[in-house]
């Protein structure tokens, strides 16, 4: 504070108090008005290009290297199509039916089409523009996420149709329900600070509805999936990491301690998922697999996504470890004795790593950081509270999904023809081919 500033903060109060005004309720009113932040401001602008840089092109190699060669041009093209379609619906009332006054279920349409907001508008410290914006990020990657779970066999038209239903009926809805006005997971005292139920449980549920409705893969699990280019999904994994600090951190909305500590356990809990996943895959198979230790980063991600303003280094610690043991068994172990095919592991690792995630929030949610206090410390109802807002969030996306899928393919059809499958989705369903 300049000296200037020192000289003119006692000046105001007697100037109130020889005005007969009551200072302090008039300092209480000024303290409630927001004010915009530069500093927040250029660290939300920061990170919601990084939430972006994860989809594209990160998700998108991600994935790419993980399918076979001749479905590699219609994998990165599903998740670069979603990012055009659903930043336009999110403007068009996304965004509106999540973050406006509603019921506890829903929000208005108040703002369908952003009615009202100018560049003068604020969301808390931020212009309102930068928070429209970086979560329409987090409502590209999310429908994006739950791709990978029908890789290889999906028409691309009825994709489309199928995620632009689902941004407007399941997404947005279970966002305002965490995150939004008056929503009420929210108000039931649900913890999830970047996205354990909005995005990751939600994504693999819904992958998982998917993957059992439309069917396994011809050949699956006789023929060989292999992937046809681990360099393209490590580069696309080591993008997701990166991207992923604009997830955690940006989800605090300032430059300030608490981003810093998610970005610290998003760290850390990345790193140790990484290690525990590939450790369990070496001592189960005899050998490291590139695709292990880049899956179990991935995994860590997920599960300290709905921790990573609430835990300290040591909850991202076992948050990391149990996640990587428990994806690695969910995308092998669990995947191979209930037969689905989950083609990219969209539920083994996001489904099943957002559940670990937002169960162990309310293990290590500690008060001093985030506010809330958990299990470690004395609160033993939040872990109730945490698997309360799972089960909300499988139940109506389960059964929301399983309903669209079905008017889906009644009028358009989900999966190609069994040709177009055999010769690859490249060539059939876009015209090119990868040489």
């Amino acid at each position: 504070m300049s000296r200037l500033s020192l000289l003119a903060a006692p000046l105001a109060a007697v100037t109130l108090g020889l005005a007969g005004l009551p200072g302090e309720v008039l300092a209480q009113e000024a303290a409630a008005e927001p004010t915009l932040s530069a500093g927040d401001t250029a660290w939300m602008l920061t990170a919601t290009a990084l939430v972006l840089f994860m989809t594209i092109p990160g998700l998108a190699l991600f994935y790419g290297g993980m399918v076979r060669k001749m479905n590699v041009l219609s994998t990165v093209m599903q998740s670069f199509a979603i990012c055009c379609l659903m930043s336009i619906l999110w403007m068009v009332a996304g965004y509106s039916i999540a973050f406006t006054e509603g019921t506890p279920f829903f929000g208005s349409l108040d703002k369908m089409f952003l009615a009202g907001i100018t560049t003068d508008s604020l969301s808390g410290t931020i212009p309102e523009t930068v928070f429209v914006t970086f979560q329409m990020t987090f409502a590209i990657i999310t429908p994006a996420l739950i791709a990978g779970a029908f890789a290889d066999r999906m028409k691309f038209s009825a994709m489309l149709v199928f995620m632009a239903v689902w941004s407007l009926v399941v997404y947005a809805p279970i966002t305002h329900w965490v995150w939004g006005p008056g929503g009420y997971l929210l108000d039931d005292g649900v913890l999830d600070f970047a996205g354990g139920t909005v995005v990751h449980i939600n994504a693999g549920v819904a992958g998982l509805v998917a993957a059992l409705m439309i069917g396994k893969r011809k050949g699956y699990p006789n023929e060989n999936f292999a992937p046809h280019n681990l360099v393209l999904s490590l580069v696309g994994a080591s993008m997701l990491w990166v991207g992923w600090f604009g997830f955690n951190a940006g989800s605090a909305l300032a430059a300030d301690g608490r981003a810093g500590m998610a970005m610290l356990v998003t760290q850390i809990a990345a790193a140790t998922a990484g290690m525990a996943w590939m450790l369990a895959e070496w001592a189960v198979k005899g050998k490291p697999s590139v695709l292990g230790i880049i899956s179990g980063a991935v995994a860590g991600l997920v599960a300290i996504t709905p921790a990573s303003g609430f835990v300290d280094p040591v909850g991202a610690l076992v948050i990391g470890a149990a996640s990587g043991v428990i994806c690695y068994w969910g995308a092998t172990g669990l995947k191979r004795a209930m037969g689905y095919d989950d083609s990219l592991d969209a539920f083994g690792v996001h489904g099943i790593g957002g559940i670990v995630g937002a169960v162990l929030t309310g293990v290590f949610a500690r008060e001093a950081i985030g506010g809330t206090a958990g299990l470690l410390e004395g609160n033993s109802g939040q872990v109730i509270t945490q698997i309360y807002g799972i089960v909300a969030t499988i139940v109506w996306s389960a059964i929301a999904t399983a309903v669209i899928l079905k008017v889906v393919d009644i009028i358009i059809g989900l999966r190609v023809d069994e040709d177009v499958e055999r010769d690859g989705l490249d060539l059939a369903l876009h015209g090119e081919t990868i040489h």
